[in-house]
């Protein structure tokens, strides 16, 4: 490796340093940035829409002063418009959609100094945990290329595992930050709902299901980037509790000794691998030997009354979405525009009416209000990120006969992540384990509404206890 390969594998806040103490210029970073992907993308279709020329010039202007000035970054093609640049929402019928505007997030990324290379990879509308859209084509794991990277930012987490850039935008509306970070071996934090902001375009998306922010490497880099984008903006419609200080302060103080519920099983009743049981038990025996007081314990919600309440919400989202492309472009929705399972998803939305949608709503925030008491006894819940380590491509595929047979098979391999989604809560997939065949298997901490504090002061312990900076995927060099 050259000097640069080794600098790309640092995470952002020790390359920002080293732009900030003049030992390195910011379009170093961003060219060596350029020759990976330009180098390792081809394997991994990671990056879909370059924006080299932009960073280029941003690089040898007048930086920003931000915590991340000169630091690479990439955008996943999906709900964060950078003006002048195409946002595809990874379907055929945004191909050539260009935003006039940056959302505000973006630009309070553009505030933090980093330097946006291009778009990445996501499925169509977001709406599997896999990455594969019929646009671009699968994504690939860079532990394994004929596995899926987990969706739906699985184009940012392959990135970030591959030392294409330190860390990429993620967002999260059924587990896509978690799902991906646990699938290519992040870090990954679901921040508390409202925590960033989705402005000018949207208040909240899917009654507060969806939230901005990013997989990392280290965990420290994404408190500080939580700390750069988080806080309301004008006019939103609710906000997520000030924190009490920087979340990069928590970051090395002491969590005391916690009260960690965990469990090994779904309330849906799917199986969970035995390779996602042991990364649980695994963290278990962790957490206690640092000291905290584990016990086996979940808050008893209806597993199947939660998946209904969720699919109405997250199919009366697609049909949302897809009325307002047509809206947009003066052109009724056809179902040849779309892929089979979105349509699906479209028809199932056509077919519920408000008063579906407000008792779906319903029946998620009574669950909320029932596992917000259970953090009454405890300060973390402990679960597998996902029931399975990451699948083969092609796993999510539909068939003719059942175009919602990829969304049944997505129920099997996420029952764990949504349900933080519909509470709001912060979660995070810590890469702790990886299973015999090299292949890494996230672990899920979930926290109080409001507590990102907590789960950062434990992810930095376990980061210290258990590094995994150290460790590239075989597609990385």
């Amino acid at each position: 490796m050259s000097k640069l390969d080794d600098l790309a594998f640092l995470d952002a806040t020790a390359q920002a340093e080293l732009v900030r103490r003049k030992e390195v210029q910011a379009i170093e970073l961003v060219e060596a940035a350029i020759e990976r992907i330009e180098r390792l993308n081809p394997g991994l279709n990671a990056v879909v829409t370059p924006m080299y020329e932009k960073a280029r010039a941003v690089a040898t202007g007048e930086l920003p002063d931000g915590p991340f000035a000169g630091v690479p970054f990439l955008l996943k093609d999906l709900g964060a418009p950078y003006d002048g640049v195409r946002m595809t929402l990874g379907t055929n019928v945004l191909r050539d959609f260009v935003p006039s505007h940056d959302s505000e997030f973006v630009a309070r990324l553009k505030r933090a100094g980093l330097i946006i290379l291009g778009k990445t990879n996501t499925p169509e509308f977001g709406l599997l945990p896999t990455t594969e859209p019929r646009l671009f084509g699968p994504c690939r794991n860079p532990w394994d290329t004929n596995r899926t990277t987990g969706g739906s930012s699985g184009g940012s987490a392959a990135a970030v595992a591959a030392g294409l850039v330190p860390m990429a935008h993620a967002n999260d509306g059924g587990g896509s930050i978690r799902i991906p970070a646990s699938c290519c071996g992040l870090f990954g934090l679901k921040p508390t709902r409202a925590r960033n902001p989705l402005g000018p375009d949207f208040g909240d998306l899917m009654s507060g299901l969806v939230i901005d922010h990013a997989v990392t490497r280290s965990v420290r880099d994404s408190a500080a980037l939580l700390d750069a984008t988080s806080g309301p903006d004008l006019g939103d419609p609710y906000w997520a509790p000030p924190p009490e200080r920087p979340f990069l302060q928590e970051v090395g103080a002491g969590p005391g000794r916690l009260r960690i519920a965990f469990t090994t099983s779904a309330a849906t009743g799917v199986q969970v691998h035995a390779d996602c049981v042991s990364a649980v038990r695994d963290a278990v025996a962790l957490c206690a030997d640092l000291g905290h007081e584990v016990v086996e314990a979940a808050p008893k919600v209806g597993g199947e009354l939660v998946t209904q309440a969720f699919m109405t919400v997250w199919s009366a989202g697609c049909t949302w979405t897809i009325d307002g492309i047509a809206e947009a472009i003066g052109e009724a929705p056809n179902k040849d525009q779309f892929e089979p399972l979105t349509w699906a998803l479209y028809e199932m939305g056509v077919q519920q009416n408000a008063s579906d949608y407000l008792h779906a709503v319903t029946k998620l925030q009574r669950v909320s209000r029932k596992i917000a008491r259970f953090f009454l006894d405890y300060d973390v819940w402990l679960t597998p990120t996902l029931s399975e380590p990451p699948v083969p491509l092609g796993t999510f595929d539909s068939t003719p006969e059942n175009p919602l047979q990829g969304m049944e098979r997505a129920h099997e391999f996420v029952p764990f992540t949504p349900i933080c989604n519909a509470t709001g809560q912060p979660a995070m997939s810590v890469p702790l384990f990886w299973n015999a065949d090299d292949l890494p298997v996230g672990t899920h901490f979930i926290g109080r509404f409001g507590d990102e504090a907590t789960l950062f002061r434990l992810a930095a312990q376990l980061e210290e206890a258990r590094p995994w900076a150290h460790r590239h995927p075989p597609v990385s060099a």
